[in-house]
């Protein structure tokens, strides 16, 4: 493995681990002690456009179900458990250009490293939404900017509800994005907001509502009096199309934002990153040949992936007008039984669309065990 940072580095992120990826984070062995700052979650409060609160939680005594990890802490700490397997990990390296990519091989120019190339059976890209491999290959999606824009800081002296729960805030001009707060230890959180980006949506415009947003009395009052910004705030873009993207390039298999696979509804991306990985092994695994490894690789990612990103385009559509989201939340607030479901879905329980792809099902939906098991009491 090679990457142009050298870990521990910061990602701009919302941090946020949901169900899913804890899941597959508990697959490879994943230790969160190994986190300092991990932080458990299981109260959930969402406010609607209207300021109506619901307030869910997740299981309790069954496992993980939702978790926020700070990228710097969280990113380090993988890197550290493929050393532990035996990986070779080089970091300060930077990828240059592909040099060859044919049947044979694949052959790509380095800087930083010992030698000025590399050669191997097969690429897997996981180098981001601006993707230098998938440029240097005209993989590219033209003019593309991704689906999403967010911004994100981290705040201290939080003193308010939000220092152990996690809120989420419909905000009327943010739909269907929403705002964040993510709790962490000592008083810290995670807060945020993300939007679909239109013409309307310009970066300006967002500054212009980040500058403002934490003063809203509503949100306000969830941070608590004496809240202070760290650092600086971030922003970042969200692909999301990955109906649409470029899997594959001879012997290259693009991942996670490369892939632009990201949850067009709540731009979630941490679990799909760690899931294609998975799939793009698989497919190395399961193949021979490398038109048979990229075919393989495209019919992991429709099976996974397709039906959960057009619902969450259809459900964007309808949460996009305030009545509806509004309308949604008095749904979901109806009793224990629609509160625990909906919250168990909305960390991605199960699959986005599973209710509508039969060949998903099984027989504990919404029912079993988180992540991690043997550790929660």
């Amino acid at each position: 493995m090679i990457d142009k940072a050298t870990f521990p580095r910061d990602k701009c992120c919302g941090d946020g681990l949901t169900t899913g990826a804890l899941r597959v984070l508990d697959e490879l062995g994943f230790d969160p002690s190994h986190v300092a700052d991990w932080q458990e979650c299981s109260e959930v409060i969402i406010s609607s456009p209207a300021k109506r609160t619901v307030e869910m939680n997740l299981p309790q005594g069954q496992g993980l179900f939702a978790a926020i990890a700070p990228r710097m802490q969280l990113d380090d700490a993988l890197v550290q458990l493929a050393k532990s397997r035996g990986v070779s990990v080089s970091e300060g390296v930077s990828f240059g250009e592909v040099i060859s990519n044919s049947v044979d091989g694949i052959e790509i120019a380095v800087d930083g490293y010992y030698k000025p190339t590399l050669c191997a059976d097969y690429v897997i890209a996981a180098d981001g939404m601006w993707s230098p491999v998938r440029r240097a290959v005209n993989a590219n999606i033209p003019s593309y900017l991704g689906e999403w824009h967010a911004f994100r800081q981290y705040f201290s002296n939080v003193t308010g509800p939000a220092r152990s729960q996690l809120f989420v805030w419909f905000e009327p001009d943010l739909l269907p994005g929403y705002a964040w707060s993510f709790p962490l230890p000592d008083g810290r959180v995670n807060v945020g907001f993300g939007v679909l980006r239109t013409d309307d949506m310009s970066v300006q415009y967002m500054k212009r509502i980040w500058n403002e947003l934490w003063s809203r009395p509503h949100i306000a009052r969830a941070l608590g009096p004496g809240v202070t910004p760290q650092d600086r705030h971030t922003a970042w873009p969200i692909p999301a199309r990955v109906t649409d993207a470029n899997h594959s390039a001879g012997r290259i298999l693009f991942v996670g934002d490369a892939v632009c696979v990201t949850d067009t509804l709540t731009g979630e991306g941490i679990g799909q990153a760690l899931l294609s990985g998975q799939l793009a092994a698989r497919a190395i695994i399961e193949s021979t040949e490398p038109a048979d490894v990229r075919a393989r690789y495209s019919q992991l990612l429709r099976h996974e992936f397709y039906a959960d990103h057009r619902m969450s385009q259809l459900l964007g559509r309808a949460l996009a007008r305030p009545r509806l989201a509004e309308l949604a939340l008095r749904i979901v607030n109806i009793n224990d039984w629609t509160r625990r479901n909906f919250v168990r879905w909305m960390f991605e329980d199960e699959p986005r669309a599973s209710l509508f792809t039969p060949r998903r099902w099984h027989k504990k939906f919404l029912s079993r065990e988180g992540a991690f098991v043997q550790r929660v009491p």
